[in-house]
């Protein structure tokens, strides 16, 4: 006990910091960044709208096609309290929000289950491959049309357009992802005596998981897309229905504000999957930036 107090005390008097001043000294400074980062965000938010605003009303740019950010302001308000022409807006909220989650766990649940099955299987990988490289090379607004013909204005062609937008990039990304499973890993494994399934759960699928996370995230704004496309091709309610009506009345500040309804909704899906990624992932090393700091 008195070795141990001489050392903190030599140590103290040398000046040089104990642990618990070096994680003060850390957390200041990730309170400080966080700081930093916000500050900056918000300026620049600040700087871009509140330019916007003073280019439209000095005239330096058309307020017929660009509206101005109070407008756009304006319109969302008048929206959430007096409803579309079309109805509630909350509820084509929902409808455009019920086809994109249709589509986007539908789409990311069979790009999964197939990236990992042809990952794993170099014959059914040989088999396919061809046939995915062909359907993953029509555009995905050309089908916007077929799916309305096939399955009408309802909810089916919105949700069949979401999975085609969301399922080839999940795939994609899985298929890569088992493709690049550590060797010496799955070496070891199989020298512990892993085959088959039990080798895919433990090694492959977790090796494969940044891959697919890194999916996900862009993958659910694709769901966005395809269930907007498909609304304003042809919809009873929806954001693009909004968007639709908004662009032959050639009301401006109706397109920007489902904009930026979509823009929130989107920005919250990212918020949300990364917490869901950060707890399913807390095995993973810090990315290097983070080490760095």
């Amino acid at each position: 006990m008195n070795t141990t107090t001489t050392t903190t005390a030599a140590v103290i008097a040398a000046g040089v910091p104990t642990d618990t001043e070096i994680e003060q000294q850390a957390a200041r400074a990730r309170s400080r960044r966080t700081l930093t980062v916000y500050f900056w965000r918000s300026f620049i938010l600040v700087v871009f709208l509140g330019g916007w605003e003073w280019l439209s009303r000095t005239k330096l740019i058309d307020e017929f096609f660009f509206s101005k950010p109070s407008d756009i302001v304006a319109r969302l308000v008048t929206w959430t309290v007096e409803g579309t022409s079309e109805g509630p807006l909350w509820y084509h909220l929902w409808v455009t929000m019920e086809e994109s989650l249709l589509g986007f766990f539908s789409g990311a649940i069979a790009g999964v289950i197939a990236g990992i099955a042809l990952g794993r299987n170099r014959m059914l990988s040989d088999v396919f491959s061809i046939y995915i490289k062909v359907i993953n090379s029509v555009p995905r607004v050309v089908l916007a049309p077929i799916f309305i013909m096939l399955f009408g204005l309802g909810l089916t062609s919105k949700v069949a357009l979401s999975f085609v937008m969301v399922f080839f990039v999940v795939f994609s990304n899985a298929f890569q992802g088992v493709r690049e499973a550590d060797r010496n890993l799955l070496a070891n494994a199989r020298i512990l005596g892993a085959r088959g399934w039990q080798l895919t759960r433990t090694v492959v699928i977790p090796s494969a998981m940044s891959w697919i996370f890194a999916s996900l995230h862009v993958s659910f704004g694709f769901a966005i897309v395809g269930a907007i496309v498909g609304e304003f091709v042809g919809s009873r309610h929806g954001i693009g229905l909004l968007i639709n009506i908004a662009k032959g009345s050639f009301d401006a500040a109706g397109m920007y504000g489902a904009i930026v309804l979509i823009m929130i909704v989107a920005l919250a899906a990212e918020y949300l999957m990364t917490a869901i990624e950060n707890r399913l992932a807390k095995w993973r090393p810090a990315p290097m930036h983070e080490e760095a700091n």
